[in-house]
């Protein structure tokens, strides 16, 4: 369903943003890339895709309602991934999340709203769940702030929901689980087993590796919220995008070390760990909605997302953008 009009993408610079980007353009749409202002007039991930027709970046902040309605005209539908996500930095910065996560959400669907745009698809995630109080999570499981990250994005979809209800705004809440894949920060655990590992080291900081996650590989990321973005009949709705599998983090640790072929140690971080009321232990989603709703699947299963997320990270121009040696918060 390629539309005459382009489509936006907010967050596009970033990791599922830049592969978003990508699918929507190979699918042939034409797309309105926004990647964050910063004076070294960087396009973040966005330079890996270099000239493509139908793409134009542009840069900005959603935290500012005027450059939000700006972005917004003669859009058909707009992806809403623009976030602060990192959890451990949340713990020092809070009022940054509050800034970006819940107003600049509140600015997006202000403007959806004035620009009269077809659909918003406004981007969630698992860690509004909290640890599963039960398993496979619905869309129905409770909500549960154990971060502040997981607080803001809360009230991002409530901020959401309510310009459905009150004003009929077109709205579609994705809650993908876990993504990983090329291209994903260090701080996150898959990247920062394979850089280190890559790296040549055979001791590996990392924290808790008892919980565990639905892992989705980005393309299938990708695909889940185009998906949403196409499908009519859907507004108003939460969705998650879930494998409906879930592996812990010794077994991703593992898994990666034999597929590296090598042998390592863990080594448990301090700083890496999450304050104990604060760590989600158990994500497991419920992905019955979203593969009743539309064509969507999950395609990538994690020994290949993995094999090819290790492919990615080890080409010597990609891991020389890592610094190993530095916990990211």
């Amino acid at each position: 369903m390629v539309s005459d009009k382009p489509v936006l993408v907010t967050g596009a610079d970033g990791f599922i943003g830049s592969h978003l980007t990508e699918a929507l353009l190979d699918r042939g749409y034409s797309v309105r890339a926004l990647a964050q202002y910063n004076s070294f007039n960087s396009w973040g991930w966005l330079e890996d895709l270099g000239k493509r027709p139908g793409l134009e970046i542009v840069t900005g902040d959603v935290r500012d309602p005027d450059f939000c309605r700006h972005i917004s005209r003669g859009i058909d539908t707009v992806y809403h991934l623009a976030a602060l996500i990192a959890i451990p930095y949340s713990y020092v910065a809070p009022d940054s999340y509050v800034d970006t996560n819940i107003k600049g959400t509140l600015n997006m669907c202000q403007a959806a709203r004035d620009c009269g745009v077809r659909r918003i698809v406004v981007t969630s995630t698992s860690e509004v769940y909290g640890t599963a109080q039960y398993v496979p999570i619905d869309e129905k499981h409770p909500r549960q702030p154990q971060s502040p990250y997981s607080a803001t994005k809360i009230g991002a979809d409530a901020i959401a929901k309510s310009f459905y209800n009150a004003f009929d705004l077109p709205l579609v809440i994705a809650r993908p689980f876990n993504t990983y894949g090329p291209r994903q920060s260090a701080r996150a655990i898959i990247p920062t087993i394979i850089t280190q590992i890559a790296s040549g080291k055979d001791k590996i900081h990392l924290g808790d590796l008892t919980p565990t996650r639905d892992f989705n590989y980005v393309a299938d990321t990708a695909a889940g919220f185009i998906a949403l973005g196409e499908t009519e009949g859907i507004e108003g709705m939460d969705i998650n995008i879930a494998t409906g599998t879930e592996i812990s983090m010794a077994e991703t640790l593992a898994t990666i070390a034999r597929l590296m072929g090598r042998t390592v140690e863990e080594v448990t971080d301090a700083e890496r760990l999450r304050p104990a009321k604060s760590e989600v232990n158990r994500l497991c989603g419920d992905n019955s909605l979203i593969t009743s709703l539309t064509d969507w699947r999950p395609r990538v299963s994690i020994e290949e997302g993995l094999a090819r997320t290790i492919e990615w990270f080890c080409r010597p121009e990609n891991l020389a953008k890592y610094k190993t040696d530095i916990y990211n918060r």
